[in-house]
C-alpha cells in the first residue's frame, strides 16, 4: 500500500467552511463589543451614576472596558484569521508547519499553534526564564 501523502493545507471547500465560521463569530464579537462599549457610554451619561457609590461604579466600567478591550482584540484574531484564508495559509501551525487539526479550529477558529507548537513554544519560553 503506499504512503498515504499528508496534507499540508485546507482545501478550499474547508477554507470556506472556516470562512463562515469566523465572520459569523465576528459579528457576534462585534455586537457584544457594541454592547459593552454602550453599557460604558450609558453609565457614564446617566445622573445617577454620580450618586452612586464611586468604588462600584468604577470598579464596574473597569470590568466593562476589560471586557470590551478582549473583544476587540478577539476581532482582531478572527480578522487576521480571514487574512490567511485569503492566503490559504490558515490552519498551518507557524511552529511546526503541519496542519493544525480540524477539531481545534473549529473549537478555536484564531489558532495559530496546534497543540505540539504550544507545548514548543511553552518549552521555549521555560528556557529563558
Amino acid at each position: 500500500m503506499a504512503n498515504k501523502q499528508e496534507k499540508t493545507r485546507y482545501s478550499d471547500e474547508e477554507l470556506q467552511e472556516f470562512k463562515e465560521l469566523i465572520l459569523a463569530k465576528i459579528e457576534q464579537a462585534q455586537e457584544n463589543y457594541k454592547r459593552l462599549t454602550d453599557t460604558i457610554m450609558v453609565d457614564e451619561s446617566n445622573p445617577t451614576f454620580k450618586m452612586m457609590e464611586e468604588g462600584a461604579s468604577t470598579l464596574q466600567k473597569e470590568v466593562s472596558s476589560q471586557q470590551a478591550q478582549r473583544q476587540l482584540d478577539f476581532i482582531r484574531k478572527l480578522q487576521a484569521a480571514l487574512v490567511r484564508i485569503e492566503n490559504k495559509t490558515y490552519g498551518v501551525c507557524r511552529i511546526t508547519g503541519k496542519l493544525i487539526p480540524k477539531e481545534r479550529l473549529l473549537a478555536v477558529p484564531h489558532a495559530t499553534l496546534s497543540i505540539e507548537g504550544k507545548e514548543i513554544e511553552a518549552r521555549n519560553k521555560n528556557k529563558k526564564s
